[in-house]
């Protein structure tokens, strides 16, 4: 099912969505220089970093110059905690999120009050691309707090008029009835959260195509087309991606549009993107896949160089923005990359072949044990409510994974629900090794 969505009247677009590729690429050579500026004068790390490859910030004349800088990592960003990479004094700062902090201390992130409407703008320029409009209902189910994802969405969804419902995640059955009774249009969550809600609307005996929701934003996690192809079908919404990182500036980095679903447009008037080999760091060419690599273009609080986000795509031409390039959905992360036997593996590969089997559930998780000398992968996989034979499917979904991946797993099929639950990003790897 494709669902067909209403392009952005032109008259609604800011003046960055209208810049031509000469005057945005003006606008980016220059906030490269201001970044390069307000780095090196007041960040110490940057000042080392950068002198230790021998570059000052006049040095900079081309975009092929960005090349000679170097990476900024989250290890950076944990040796300097807390503020240790602000570059404004800390009584500047007006807000700040930070990391869960589960391997190792949290990474710490600031904003000034510029920063935080520079956030809410590009928010609501996210929203509105998605198809959400002025006076629309957003229910937004991203966790808030610490977490950049609930209070960027709720910001940007005030500043484009709508009526926020801030209901953060859990508490699944009163989402169920908030979205019913208060007729949201938009939902802003993460796909496997939005799953579970429609899973409770069923068990409770409500169609999902029966709600007043028209726009699904989801984000945090990478997801697959055929997780869009489930959901458009299951509600007859249309499911559109975001994509953001605390590191960065949080959610609004780049946003698919409705009219396309082919991609995610960067906003590069505030984010200058590259792509890496994410062996040798060298910036491969448009179109060519490799690791995410952002500079910040107009940050105050926490602007930084050359972030590695880990994260595996592409660059291509814009379609529905035709001034800013696209970046192709997340097809996996370097550190979620499982190897199996010598063969590299994603969480999304494995997810697209159990959307082919009717009868299984997108909720999943890979187990990957080492019983004697060699790698075992198992797939616990959810069987469809009424399903009362889970052998074919077990088989089917081992043939499929052996045939398209090229590793051999052992599926498990268990009953609905048996799978933990999550009320923001899945996990989708337990390593037991």
């Amino acid at each position: 099912m494709t669902l067909l969505g209403e392009a952005c009247p032109a008259e609604l677009l800011d003046p960055g969505e209208r810049l031509s590729i000469d005057e945005l690429r003006e606008r980016q050579l220059a906030g490269l220089r201001a970044t390069l500026r307000a780095t090196y004068e007041n960040v110490p790390h940057y000042r080392a970093a950068l002198d230790g490859v021998g570059f000052a910030p006049d040095d900079l004349k081309s975009f092929a110059d960005l090349a000679r800088l170097p990476f900024t990592t989250k290890a950076d960003l944990r040796e300097n905690y807390p503020f240790g990479m602000f570059a404004v004094p800390r009584s500047e700062v007006v807000r700040i999120h930070a990391s869960s902090g589960t391997t190792g201390r949290p990474t710490v992130v600031g904003y000034t009050a510029a920063d935080v409407d520079t956030w809410a703008g590009l928010m609501a320029r996210s929203i509105r691309a998605a198809g959400g409009r002025a006076g629309d209902v957003c229910h937004v189910a991203y966790g808030y707090g610490l977490f950049t994802g609930g209070l960027g969405a709720h910001y940007g969804a005030e500043r484009l008029g709508c009526t926020v419902v801030p209901v953060s995640g859990g508490m699944t059955e009163r989402q169920v009835d908030l979205i019913r009774d208060f007729g949201a249009a938009v939902i802003m969550v993460t796909p496997s959260y939005f799953l579970a809600i429609l899973d409770e609307m069923v068990a409770r005996g409500i169609d999902p195509t029966s709600t007043s929701l028209r726009v699904g934003i989801f984000g945090a996690e990478p997801w697959t087309e055929q997780m869009r192809a489930e959901v458009e079908t299951r509600t007859g919404m249309h499911a559109v991606d975001i994509y953001g990182l605390s590191e960065v500036m949080g959610p609004g980095v780049a946003q698919e549009c409705v009219e396309t679903k082919d991609g995610l447009h960067i906003w590069e008037d505030h984010f200058y993107p590259e792509i890496i080999d994410p062996v040798t760091g060298e910036v491969l060419p448009d179109g060519e896949i490799g690791e995410l690599v952002f500079t910040t273009l107009t940050k105050q609080a926490f602007p930084v160089l050359r972030y590695r986000t880990r994260d595996l795509t592409r660059l291509l031409p814009g379609t529905a923005r035709p001034g800013m390039r696209r970046m192709e959905k997340i097809t996996g992360r370097t550190d979620d990359m499982m190897i199996v036997r010598g063969v590299n593996v994603f969480p999304t590969q494995i997810e697209e072949q159990i959307l082919t089997i009717e009868g299984l559930t997108p909720h999943y998780l890979c187990v990957l044990s080492r019983p004697a000398r060699m790698d075992e992968l198992t797939v616990k996989v959810e069987a469809a409510p009424g399903m009362v034979d889970p052998e074919p499917l077990a088989t089917a979904l081992a043939r499929r994974i052996k045939d398209r991946i090229g590793v051999t797993a052992t599926i498990e099929v268990v009953p609905p629900h048996a799978l933990e639950r999550s009320l923001g990003k899945a996990k989708r790897i337990h390593d037991t090794r």
